[in-house]
Formats: structure tokens, C-alpha cells, sequence
């Protein structure tokens, strides 16, 4: 089980992107983090440029949250490495 906000990883931003041929090459950057809410199944803006600031402000939600101490369950694809 884990709190109700989480840390993901931000969607990256696309840079430049050319095509050679059939096929189409994009550079991309890290778009930072978003903080995901399990319980509205949403994420939340802004996006944060370090982890640590994502944490921060991870860390602030959940304490000011209504039930700081609920838990929900593991997303379906985060599951698959922890079963045995």
C-alpha cells in the first residue's frame, strides 16, 4: 500500500525532431516530476524540476491531506516486480 500522493516521473518534453527517411527521431529532455493523487486517479501541477523539491512537496500534501494515515494500493504495473 502506499499515501495517497505519489512522485512519477513527468512526461518528457520534445526538443528538436527530424526526419530521415520513413522515420521520424525526436530529442527529448526530462520533464522533471509530477506528483500523482491515488485517490482523484489524477496529476497534479505543477511539475517539479528536481526530485527532491517533488518530495518536498509530496511530503506537505499527504500531511495536509484529510486521513494522512490511508493507504492505497500499488498501481497494476508497479506490482509485477514485487510478486513472488
Amino acid at each position: 500500500m502506499q499515501s495517497r500522493f505519489v512522485i512519477v516521473p513527468a512526461v518528457p518534453i520534445e526538443k528538436e525532431s527530424f526526419q530521415s527517411g520513413s522515420r521520424f527521431y525526436s530529442a527529448t529532455v526530462s520533464g522533471g516530476f509530477d506528483i500523482y493523487d491515488n485517490q482523484e486517479k489524477l496529476r497534479l501541477k505543477p511539475s517539479y524540476p528536481t526530485k527532491s523539491l517533488a518530495e518536498a512537496a509530496r511530503l506537505k500534501l499527504n500531511s495536509e491531506c484529510r486521513n494522512p494515515d490511508e493507504r492505497f494500493p500499488f498501481l497494476r504495473v508497479e506490482c509485477t516486480g514485487t510478486e513472488t
